[in-house]
């Protein structure tokens, strides 16, 4: 079981820039993959960025290639996202996820464990 805890959400000036963090219980946080996700209001929920349990690969999606970076410490269990240059449609509830599996990271259904959320919102 693994239980995740995201934080560092906000309101920000459209350009500036967030970290959030996703914190994992639990001691096999080094054998997960990890993802970040968003849910804009009226939207389905989007991959936005993940990472493999070593932290050797990293995925993104296109929207933010070049804004965002996923970083993870496996001894803090903590995963990252840096967001810089954010735009208003950035603006969304954020969250992490952990898949036990380290392929087909961009889909929802491969992952096992979800946190509450963050909410980011970025003003023009």
């Amino acid at each position: 079981q693994v239980q995740l805890v995201e934080s560092g959400g906000g309101l920000v000036q459209a350009g500036g820039s967030l970290r959030l963090s996703c914190a994992a219980s639990g001691r096999t946080f080094s054998s997960y993959a990890m993802g970040w996700f968003r849910q804009a209001p009226g939207k389905e929920r989007e991959f936005v960025a993940a990472i493999s349990w070593s932290g050797g690969s990293t995925y993104y999606a296109d929207f933010v290639k070049g804004r965002f970076t996923i970083s993870r410490d496996n001894a803090k269990n903590t995963v990252y996202l840096q967001m810089n240059s954010l735009k208003p449609e950035d603006t969304a509830v954020y969250y992490c996820a952990a898949a036990r599996r380290d392929d087909g990271l961009g889909w929802q259904e491969m992952y096992d464990y979800w946190g509450q959320g963050t909410q980011v919102t970025v003003s023009s």
